[in-house]
């Protein structure tokens, strides 16, 4: 079967990096919330809520959708963001399966697992989807793994490929995760190692061509060999750690979402203690991607450029 692909959030570097390497050997179209013109493949204006997708899909006989799709920078606007997120994949699935489309792949996020005192020392994929409902991404990202086991019960023809990334980062990453080690003082709760795994994104571009060119299906964790505890972050950023007890991080987020300074809550406690730290045996063993970079080398990448254009 010739492959013909569609990407969702086509504009954004993942898909951008993603589609310009399919394009290579297969027919590739985007869409997203702006056109692009600078890519070897073209990208439509159009919303993931969009019933429209469909007749995108007819019209180009796309066999493979990517959907990349999400608000990552959730809060603002509650509502929409849910809209986006969950609906917005209904729409995927239901414009895919109406257009007869063979496969979706479908980034989800460790944040799925849910932040909570007793996760796993590594979060296998076999583990629960417990999103906190107190986490927009988190809470979304579970009810959209809910929606994808139910299409996957009543849908066997659509082939569904999930990943499930940690902390993405590679030369350019700058987003609120990145924010965490611009501070001149490292953040940790007291009694917690609050540890990261990170996953270059050029092991989640490889990984996903992968998936694509092959038709993989199946459910996978994204993250790089081993961890790193904030401790290990501050020691690489050559920055000192400021470890609070939990009451107090509480209280004082508490007063701030009173008097309306920041835009963080005291639920950030549980985020910051409390990480999913992935397990990436099945990615490696089962699905056949070795991480070419560790979660220390992806970090330490990450620095080194970020220092090289200022940003740290």
């Amino acid at each position: 079967m010739s492959k013909r692909i569609l990407i969702t959030g086509a504009a954004g570097y993942i898909g951008s990096l993603l589609g310009s390497r399919l394009a290579e050997d297969f027919f590739v179209i985007g869409t997203d919330l702006r056109e692009r013109t600078d890519l070897p493949f073209p990208v439509r204006a159009l919303d993931v809520r969009d019933s429209g997708l469909k007749a995108l899909l007819e019209e180009n006989a796309i066999t493979h959708v990517v959907h990349l799709a999400s608000v990552l920078d959730a809060g603002a606007d509650p509502a929409r963001d849910y809209d986006i997120d969950v609906n917005g994949t209904r729409n995927v699935l239901g414009c895919c399966l109406a257009a007869g489309v063979r496969h979706i792949i479908v980034t989800s996020s460790g944040a799925a697992y849910g932040y909570h005192a007793d996760n796993p020392e590594w979060i296998d994929e076999g583990a629960p989807l417990r999103g906190n409902a107190t986490f927009a991404y988190a809470d979304h990202k579970r009810r959209v793994e809910e929606m994808l086991a139910d299409y996957r019960r009543r849908h066997p023809e659509l082939a569904q490929l999930v990943f499930r990334p940690g902390t993405v980062l590679g030369a350019h990453t700058d987003n609120l995760i990145t924010n965490l080690f611009k501070a001149k003082r490292m953040l940790a709760v007291r009694g917690s190692d609050s540890p990261f795994v990170f996953i270059w994104d050029e092991d989640v571009v490889r990984a996903m061509e992968l998936g694509i060119r092959e038709s993989r299906s199946g459910i996978y964790n994204m993250a790089g060999d081993g961890a790193l505890t904030v401790y290990e972050i501050a020691a690489i950023l050559g920055k000192p750690v400021r470890a609070l007890p939990a009451w107090l991080i509480i209280a004082a987020l508490w007063c701030g979402r009173r008097l309306g300074v920041g835009r963080y809550g005291p639920e950030q406690v549980d985020f910051l203690r409390y990480r999913p730290v992935l397990s990436n045996r099945r990615l490696k063993e089962e699905f056949g991607y070795t991480p070419q970079k560790t979660s220390e080398q992806t970090f330490r990448y990450y620095v080194e450029h970020a220092r090289a254009r200022g940003a740290l």
